[in-house]
């Protein structure tokens, strides 16, 4: 049924109506349902009587309890009341028994006073007279803080009664066993073996037995710098040990030398500084804390001065190196809150800057190294492995020593900057950071390695044995690489990294301090152009070489008529071919001025063989030759290179042509030398013109070979231009 809470149906309710919640069952339900609701109306009539005889016993049990409660607290209040009637009978028997006592002794106080003090005197006599037995048992036994004790108990009646004859014998057997004891003492100052706590118990014996404040001083730091001497000679015997871990040795200095040192101060400012005992000696006090700042200054320096010595001999990973130096700062820090006259956390931080320094250049080393190697691999596949060929072999070089650098560079940067790391100890010190920052990192690694790059590929220039040609220009390639965009790469993740703004003011940005992009990036274009002007030379002489010997070893006064291009040519061609092959691989093509036709090509080749077929004499053709030379424009042989395939090629083309011309110049030739030198320039002319940015500039240079040529022969008739055509052509 669905009966709303509340209701005359809810059984439950404070409303329920029996007769209408029996209707309305009757109703709605069949027979069956009626006796099965009548069945569990029964059932929880059931329960609940259950429940409330549960109660009913509870509640009876509890009203029992608290029925015995009360009766026994009846009783108790009843013997209390008993217990304080009786309490206060004695009282009141106290204190007239009292008063009888005061009533009664009250005549002969003054006397029994007198009677009690003579009593206390006579033990204190006795006590004395017995001293001497007792300090002699006690320090034979070697308890010597009872015989302090004992003595400075019985010190003041020794003082005010010993110039009585009976006390001065006593006065004298304490005196010598006291000094008996100071001996003792002092003897355990000097021992080398005893520990630290036994001497600073033998210490403030002495100072209970009012000795010299500051010779104890001198006496005590004098025994425990012999303690810490030996402590500093073992981890100095360790430092040539290159096989002690870093934080080991760290924490061995501070186990031994730096808890010995903790100990000495703390156990010198209990006993000479802030003792209670001493009386006012401001000035000894002063003295004392004086010799205790020369005592820890001298030992924490020769310290020091181990620990920095360790750590130049030592190499280590830098993670490990920036832990240890994390510890020894902390360990530091803790000698500051002991000992506050001097701040040795400074000395620390320039132990940490030189060895962040250290670790740097030994980084900048093992690059350099890594750049040499990459370098000398390219070196070596050039001269054994041939891989001129390899179209990929310029690419992957020029990657090794230009992206596999960087990535190397990148590497380095986030290993040093374990030093700046937030959870260091010391990477909060301003200037620790921007020294590493920017002297060392930046300016001392990126910088330096930029300018050891650009220098050493111009050492090579000079290198002898002469590395193979083709370095030069993946050297002059690399170069250019930094310049374009290395340098600035390398610049900008330096100071993003290291956050090298944040050290100057927005005004300073471009501070002194700081390498500008622009001085590195022209410095790698001055070493590039210095590379590059080089290999032309070298190429140049290369094949200047081969035509300089084809011209001097040549009888060109009794040649034959020339029948074929001397094979010297081909080879100048070949050599040339390949060179324009191997720039190809790494520059761009370049500019180059309008090519000519075959027809005008040909034309500047017949223009000697048209002043002579015309009836010229010699002389005619020198001014022929000389009018020409006026109008053309004057050719640089050696002037600076630019990075492109076509100016390259024209370059190493200017100085072979050169030389050929200065060749020529010196040989006397007879009618068929002429004719092969006109042979020799055509088939020139027919493949060079292809290599150079202007073609002109070999039409000009071949035009005075052959004049030149002219000059020097003895009868000086060249050759048909169809037949030297022919020639070259089956040549």
């Amino acid at each position: 049924m669905d009966i709303k809470p509340g209701s005359p149906y809810d059984i439950n309710g404070a409303c329920f109506n029996a007769e209408l919640y029996v209707k309305k069952v009757l109703k709605e339900s069949n027979l069956k349902q009626v006796i099965d609701h009548e069945r569990e109306i029964h059932q929880d009539i059931q329960s609940l009587h259950s429940d409330m005889q549960t109660l009913v016993y509870e509640n009876y049990n509890k009203f029992i309890l608290a029925t015995d409660t009360i009766g026994k607290m009846k009783n108790d209040f009843k013997s209390l009341e008993e217990d304080m009637e009786s309490l206060l009978f004695k009282m009141d028997e106290s204190i007239t028994t009292s008063e009888i006592i005061t009533s009664t002794l009250h005549a002969n106080k003054d006397e029994i006073s007198k009677l009690s003090e003579t009593h206390t005197l006579l033990k204190r006599l006795q006590i004395v007279y017995t001293l001497p037995v007792t300090l002699n048992k006690h320090l034979i036994k070697g308890d010597y803080a009872q015989v302090v004790q004992e003595y400075l108990h019985a010190q003041r009646v020794l003082t005010q009664y010993g110039n009585q004859e009976s006390l001065k014998r006593i006065l004298n057997d304490c005196n010598k066993i006291v000094n008996e004891l100071k001996n003792i003492l002092y003897s355990h100052l000097r021992d080398k073996d005893i520990t630290g706590k036994e001497l600073t118990k033998s210490v403030n014996l002495l100072l209970l037995l009012d000795e010299p404040v500051l010779s104890l001083c001198k006496e005590f730091l004098l025994h425990s710098n012999n303690h810490l001497c030996e402590s500093l000679c073992i981890l100095k015997s360790q430092v040539e040990d290159t096989n002690q871990d870093m934080i080991e040795f760290i924490d061995l200095g501070s186990d031994t030398f730096l808890s010995q040192l903790c100990l000495v101060i703390t156990s010198f400012n209990n006993m000479f500084v802030e003792n209670p005992s001493k009386n006012d000696e401001n000035e000894e006090t002063e003295i004392s804390i004086n010799q205790l700042n020369i005592f820890v200054e001298d030992n924490m320096i020769r310290y020091l001065e181990i620990v920095q010595c360790y750590i130049d001999r030592n190499t280590s990973d830098t993670a490990i190196l920036v832990r240890a130096l994390d510890r020894f700062y902390k360990k530091i820090q803790a000698i500051g809150k002991l000992f506050s006259y001097k701040d040795f956390t400074l000395n620390v931080m320039e132990i940490i800057s030189s060895a962040a320094r250290r670790q740097t250049k030994l980084h900048l080393d093992m690059l350099k190294a890594h750049f040499h190697d990459k370098l000398t691999t390219v070196r070596q596949s050039l001269i054994s492995l041939q891989k001129l060929n390899d179209n990929g072999f310029a690419t992957e070089s020029l990657a090794s020593l230009t992206s596999d650098i960087i990535e190397k560079i990148k590497g380095i940067l986030q290993d040093i900057y374990a030093f700046l790391e937030p959870k260091v100890s010391f990477s909060t010190d301003n200037a620790l950071r921007k020294s590493i920052s920017v002297d060392y990192v930046r300016e001392g690694l990126v910088v330096g390695f930029l300018h050891y790059l650009s220098s050493a590929a111009r050492s090579y220039t000079i290198c002898i044995p002469c590395p193979p040609a083709f370095l030069f220009l993946i050297m002059t390639k690399m170069c250019l690489e930094y310049q374009i965009s290395g340098v600035s790469h390398l610049l900008k993740l330096v100071d993003e990294t290291y956050e090298i703004n944040n050290y100057f003011e927005a005004k300073n940005k471009n501070s002194s301090q700081l390498s500008s992009e622009v001085e590195l990036a022209s410095d790698m274009h001055s070493a590039a152009q210095h590379l590059v002007n080089y290999y032309v030379r070298v190429e140049g002489l290369s094949i200047s070489q081969m035509l300089k010997k084809s011209v001097e070893t040549r009888d060109w006064l009794h040649s034959l008529e020339p029948r074929t291009v001397r094979a010297v040519m081909k080879r100048v061609v070949e050599e040339i071919t390949s060179v324009d092959s191997q720039v190809g691989e790494l520059f761009e093509e370049g500019m180059r001025t309008d090519r000519s036709s075959d027809s005008s090509r040909r034309t500047q080749m017949s223009r000697h063989i048209r002043a002579w077929s015309t009836g010229g004499t010699a002389t005619n053709t020198q001014t022929f030759s000389a009018i020409n030379r006026l109008f053309s424009e004057r050719i640089d042989i050696f002037s600076p290179v630019q990075f492109s395939r076509v100016s390259i090629t024209t370059g190493i083309i200017k100085i072979s042509l050169k030389t050929l011309l200065e060749c020529v110049r010196l040989r006397t030739f007879n009618r068929y030398g002429l004719q092969q030198v006109q042979v020799d320039i055509h088939y020139l002319q027919l493949y060079l013109w292809r290599f150079v940015s202007d073609e002109n500039l070999v039409h000009l240079l071949l035009d005075e070979i052959l004049s030149s040529c002219v000059h020097r022969c003895l009868n000086p008739v060249l050759m048909e231009p169809s037949v030297v055509e022919i020639i070259c052509e089956r040549g």
